[in-house]
């Protein structure tokens, strides 16, 4: 966006009423919720264009990558697909050059204060459901310096808070020359940028996790003690049916470590129910999993069957879908009584908190063990002035399952 800025055009990002002459629809292929979702903002530009509205319509991104062929024969008011990367072709398309000037600017979509940062693209995992290899390839670190240029730019455009992300943040500089994990050696460059405070951690893997992280977030102030570890499942049938190259005993002691190096670390995890050769044991393991551990933030996706996975050309998607809602549900369900108790442990403590923006009387932000859009928020009250993207101190008076309630000191 910020190149075909910088190209001439003028730009707005997912505006309420499009007014624009030229639509970009960016998609994403990985599961069937996300593609429904893309197909039916492609078909209501398509339907927009067929009535004149438009003189362009440019779909790019993941889904176009997948299924360009078909895409092509069905949507045929399309002016032009792209793959995930086609940045460069689509404003040649346009009639623009792509200004190298500019390679590494941004247009934000964010609030100005934070901003995602993503360090690596493809994954070298190969998990049975997953269809992230198959478009986007293999893992592939993005060179330090320019996500540190990145970071720079960020910051002077007033971020102070970067989610790193990843396909898979644990392999972050393996394909660099020594072939080994260079995280710990990233976040800890971003950190000495001058006026970037927070720095989040997203999509880590158990396999394999590089333990080196745990020390620097625990010495390391601007590291957030947060850690989205997305986990799947926990019995060793699934796991060895998922293809996750982790056994049961091996993610407990991982955990363990986890907690014990980083006293009061929150953990984000993502779990998969109804996965091909998931039995009832399975599932009532996985429940007293989630028991047992009490993880700070969790979600679950219900499996879904994606051509050219190993588990679509492998194993047969006989698990309803009904007892699939049903299973994530009942994880819900219990992971809402959890949080409600750990966050009623908060009450009375005080803690630093970003603010987001402002709502009714009052504001709205997070702390640092909350990421944007997917945790819970703090609301609060502040007899102060208080600004959007600033730090405040907020008492907690009050807990619901997921989000605090307080007062700014």
């Amino acid at each position: 966006m910020a190149q075909l800025q910088h190209a001439g055009f003028r730009v707005e990002h997912d505006p309420p009423k499009p007014t624009g002459q030229i639509a970009i629809i960016n998609t994403c292929g990985f599961i069937g919720d996300a593609k429904e979702e893309s197909i039916d903002t492609i078909l209501s530009f398509a339907e927009a264009k067929r009535k004149g509205k438009l003189i362009g319509l440019y779909v790019m991104g993941c889904l176009s990558a997948r299924y360009m062929k078909d895409l092509k024969e069905q949507i045929p008011e399309v002016t032009q697909f792209y793959g995930k990367f086609d940045w460069e072709n689509l404003l040649v398309d346009l009639g623009r050059d792509f200004p190298n000037d500019y390679r590494d600017d941004r247009l934000l979509t964010t609030p100005s204060h934070y901003a995602y940062l993503k360090v690596s693209e493809g994954c070298d995992r190969m998990c049975s459901y997953c269809a992230i290899p198959l478009i986007t390839g293999r893992h592939k670190s993005r060179p330090m310096e320019d996500i540190l240029n990145e970071a720079k730019l960020l910051r002077d455009k007033g971020v102070r808070e970067l989610q790193l992300i990843a396909q898979d943040l644990s392999m972050y500089g393996e394909d660099f020359r020594g072939g080994r994990s260079r995280l710990v050696e990233l976040t800890t460059k971003l950190s000495e940028i001058d006026g970037i405070d927070w720095i989040r951690l997203h999509y880590a893997y158990p396999a394999g996790f590089p333990k080196g992280i745990l020390k620097a977030m625990a010495d390391n102030p601007k590291i957030c003690n947060y850690l989205d570890l997305a986990l799947q499942h926990i019995s060793d049938n699934m796991l060895r049916l998922m293809r996750r190259k982790i056994s049961k005993s091996e993610t407990l002691d991982l955990l363990s470590e986890i907690r014990s190096a980083v006293p009061g670390i929150h953990l984000r995890t993502t779990l998969m129910v109804g996965h091909p050769g998931e039995t009832t044991e399975d599932f009532e393991e996985l429940l007293d999993f989630v028991r047992q551990m009490r993880f700070e933030r969790l979600g679950v996706f219900p499996y879904s069957h994606e051509e050219g996975t190993y588990s679509y050309r492998h194993y047969k998607d006989v698990i309803t879908q009904r007892v699939k809602e049903r299973r994530a549900e009942e994880i819900m369900t219990l992971q809402a009584s959890i949080s409600n108790e750990l966050n009623q442990k908060k009450v009375g403590q005080t803690f630093r908190v970003i603010v987001d923006r402002e709502e009714g009387d009052g504001f709205v932000g997070r702390t640092e063990f909350d990421s944007p859009e997917v945790d819970p928020e703090v609301v609060f009250t502040s007899q102060k002035p208080v600004a959007v993207g600033e730090f405040v101190d907020v008492r907690i008076t009050a807990a619901e399952d997921y989000d605090l309630i307080g007062e700014a000191q």
